[in-house]
């Protein structure tokens, strides 16, 4: 019999192999569920349901062999931070389900390295210690472990389930007999002779369609685009704020040219008649002549 410390360190190596084993063979497993789940929902598109109700079973076991891995691998974890409580001859409580777990599991994975760790761990406790782990006849295996490990076909609840989640998933119709018998009913009650009448839809009056409004991408688009700020924890509702209508104000030269036109007006009333601001507002219209002698003034 080899001594302890060299099957300790052998089973510390096979260890850290079995755990990389298991997470790459998890890995491989759900990318292959996910192809069978989506042929799942094809099968159940094209109304294939006993076909799909015999090959969900496969999805199932796959699912209960990849959370045994799971498992197994949470108890080579353990086994790896507990090194030091191996070094005993005997097993210690804090360490024997999981012992017994990979030594009743193992055989029935296709790992090699975690078969390894298990021949390992037989030859560290001996066989009966092996035996009892194998017949699990003191209840110390996980019940987990053992529930997984059965042969048994899934209830038809879970079948069922499982149907219904992949059509959620991938968006089918299913399960269609629902649908099937509502359009029985409302056939049923409607008058003919065994064939449904169509309702059309009322035409949109004229009104209603004056009211509608344009879609955006109508006609041709603006070369510059505003993108739209993104909220922050200062401002959850950003907008984007537009500058106003521009007020146009007259400039100094333009006020100038009005007070001289109002000045010449003023003189021009108080030389005529007394009520000279009576006759501008309501005088005779001005001629030509008038009109060009005033702009002369206002250039000078």
């Amino acid at each position: 019999m080899a001594p302890s410390s060299s099957v300790v360190a052998k089973i510390k190596v096979q260890l850290k192999l079995s755990i990389s084993r298991l997470r790459m063979v998890q890995q491989k497993d759900t990318a292959i569920a996910k192809q069978q789940r989506r042929a799942m929902a094809q099968l159940l598109e094209q109304g294939k349901e006993e076909s799909a109700r015999i090959r969900v079973e496969n999805i199932i076991h796959s699912d209960i062999t990849t959370e045994l891995l799971e498992i197994l691998e949470l108890y080579c974890e353990l086994l790896l931070a507990r090194t030091g409580l191996l070094e005993a001859k005997e097993c210690d409580p804090g360490l024997e389900e999981a012992v017994k777990s990979i030594i009743y599991a193992a055989p029935r994975t296709d790992i090699k390295e975690l078969q390894t760790v298990r021949q390992l761990l037989v030859e560290k406790y001996g066989k009966e210690f092996a035996l009892a782990a194998v017949e699990n006849s003191d209840g110390k295996v996980a019940e987990r472990v053992v529930r997984k490990l059965r042969v048994d076909p899934p209830e038809r609840a879970l079948v069922q389930a499982y149907l219904e989640e992949i059509a959620r998933t991938y968006g089918v119709a299913w399960p269609k007999r629902e649908q099937v018998r509502e359009e029985e009913e409302n056939d049923s009650d409607e008058p003919g002779e065994g064939q449904a009448v169509k309702v059309l839809e009322v035409p949109l009056a004229t009104d209603e369609l004056s009211k509608a409004t344009p879609p955006r991408d109508l006609g041709p688009r603006s070369p510059v685009s505003v993108a739209p700020p993104s909220p922050s924890t200062d401002n959850l509702n950003p907008r984007i704020r537009l500058p106003g209508p521009l007020e146009l104000k007259p400039g100094a030269r333009m006020t100038g040219l009005k007070k001289t036109a109002a000045t010449e007006a003023r003189s021009e009333g108080k030389e005529g008649e007394p009520g000279g601001r009576k006759g501008l507002l309501g005088g005779k219209i001005p001629d030509v002549d008038e009109l060009a002698k005033r702009f002369a003034d206002l250039k000078r």
